[in-house]
């Protein structure tokens, strides 16, 4: 007896039957100029197939050669996340066949990773902290990519052909492993959305990767299952794959949690399996049956030597560990005086870090909270996405907010080049010049288009003359769509007032 894919059991229903058991695999590529066991290029967006070599593409009879620098990030990772650093670490093959990896096989490190025993502590929504403990963290290399044309899903599922690129095999890797996340009930999807985002903000402050999860840096495969309130042993587990938004996150993890409690509730069996996760629908869908670590048969890397680092060189590392986090988060709450609630909002829509980088660049606290919180969140709300999604860098609000502050911009105006870096127009000034859009300054252009203004309403100009200032509005905004927004709104109540007096 099976129960239907898109069967769900009402969420409460769920908590009330079973308790959740996670385990979160973030996978971040390094930002390392080349790639895990090559000199091949690493930049995102190259033509497909220009970035490779007999290495990454396993030709016979060549060798690979460690990065340093992928090996530098790992271990500041694990240092990080409080973990062990193991004295010799050993590189694997994973032996499986896909044909985005053509060697047959991917080199990772299995029984023997570089970092591990480790733990992060993660804020929820309410402020409520929550401790999950790490497994490992272990170096390997990514894979390509696949493209499947001619189907209407983009999988490979009614797919005419399927197109392969490359670029992206043998990019470096550090794979993060939870240990089990138990005990979170009906949180536990707001803890794996809650992790997820720490590991990303830590991640970025250690500059180990730009985590662009819309771009594939940072993945999320979310593994779920669930045991009955007096079962002794975890459930049959699922792994949905690359779940690459924060908000997608918690999304599979509850849809996960609903179809599998109506899969046991029905009398069938969960099936250990990986799933993709759809974003439109915020939906799983089964993928292939999951294999045992006996199935890709590890054994040691013949071509690597262990990893043994100096143990004075991890010292080292351990002194370039940045300011984490949170600990900057508490520092700025209390330099720009704001309330724990607010702080918390500000943490929630993910702009704290934002509205840093964007005071860093000349900005205000002040505008730059209004600008992210306000129109940028809505932006980002509109379209889908995180906040920290947008393609708008906070080194381009702080410009727009330049311009708006010397009065080159009003704040209309400056949101519709905020739009228009979003749209991918280029740079804000370069914007302004090529629409045309820096505010009027002319009092003889404006005062035609006053002068214009009051006589197309002479009820409205015998109003202000008689002494109803409020009455100007009305003369105001009709010059402002008459300068198409650019005039100065306050100059042109000026100009008003001064030809009704």
């Amino acid at each position: 007896m099976t129960a239907a894919a898109t069967e769900l059991l009402d969420y409460d229903q769920v908590i009330a039957d079973f308790d959740p058991v996670l385990g979160l695999e973030v996978h971040v590529e390094l930002g390392t100029e080349t790639k895990m066991f090559c000199g091949c290029p690493t930049a995102f967006g190259a033509e497909p197939n220009t970035q490779v070599c007999p290495v990454c593409i396993g030709l016979p009879g060549s060798l690979p050669v460690a990065n340093v620098k992928a090996i530098e990030s790992a271990i500041r990772i694990g240092l990080a996340l409080n973990c062990s650093i193991r004295p010799s670490s050993v590189f694997a093959r994973k032996n499986y066949f896909y044909p985005d990896q053509p060697k047959n096989y991917q080199i990772s490190q299995y029984d023997e990773p570089i970092a591990f025993d480790g733990h992060l502590d993660v804020v929820l929504p309410d402020g409520t902290e929550w401790r999950v403990d790490i497994e490992r963290a272990h170096m390997e290399e990514d894979t390509g990519k696949s493209l499947h044309v001619g189907g209407a899903t983009g999988r490979i599922h009614g797919a005419s052909h399927s197109l392969l690129d490359y670029n992206r095999a043998g990019v470096p890797l550090v794979e993060i492993v939870s240990k089990p996340i138990v005990g979170a009930g009906e949180r536990a999807p707001e803890v794996a959305r809650a992790y997820v985002t720490a590991l990303r903000d830590l991640l970025k402050a250690l500059g180990v990767s730009d985590v662009r999860m819309d771009q594939g840096s940072l993945r999320c495969d979310a593994n779920v299952s669930l045991m009955r309130k007096d079962a002794t042993e975890f459930g049959t587990r699922t792994e949905t794959k690359n779940v690459n938004s924060l908000k997608s996150v918690e999304i599979a993890v509850r849809y996960e949690m609903q179809r599998q409690a109506a899969v046991l509730e029905s009398g069938a069996e969960v099936v250990q399996e990986t799933r993709h996760f759809h974003e439109g629908q915020g939906t799983t869908s089964p993928g292939r049956r999951k294999e045992t670590a006996e199935d890709y048969r590890y054994f040691p890397e013949p071509d690597l030597p262990p990893v043994q680092p100096d143990p004075a060189w991890i010292d080292e590392l351990a002194t370039t560990l940045p300011e984490m986090p949170w600990v900057r988060r508490a520092r700025i709450q209390e330099d720009w005086g704001v309330s724990d609630e607010v702080m918390r909002d500000l943490v929630n829509v993910g702009a704290v870090d934002l509205i840093i980088e964007t005071v860093e660049a000349g900005a205000s606290p002040e505008a730059a909270r209004g600008w992210w919180v306000a129109f940028l969140a809505q932006q980002a709300n509109s379209r889908g996405v995180e906040l920290a999604e947008l393609p708008i860098s906070p080194t381009q609000v702080a410009t727009i907010i330049g311009l708006v502050d010397e009065g080159k911009l009003t704040t209309k105006l400056g949101q519709q080049v905020a739009a228009a870096v979003l749209d991918g127009e280029g740079e804000p000034e370069q914007i302004v010049a090529d629409r045309g859009l820096e505010v009027v300054r002319d009092d003889t252009a404006l005062q035609k288009a006053v002068d214009e203004a009051l006589a197309a309403n002479p009820d409205i100009a015998d109003k202000i003359r008689g002494g109803k200032v409020a009455a100007a509005g009305k003369i105001v905004g009709d010059v402002m769509k008459a300068t198409r927004g650019q005039a100065d709104p306050a100059r042109v109540k000026e100009l008003v007032l001064a030809a009704c007096s």
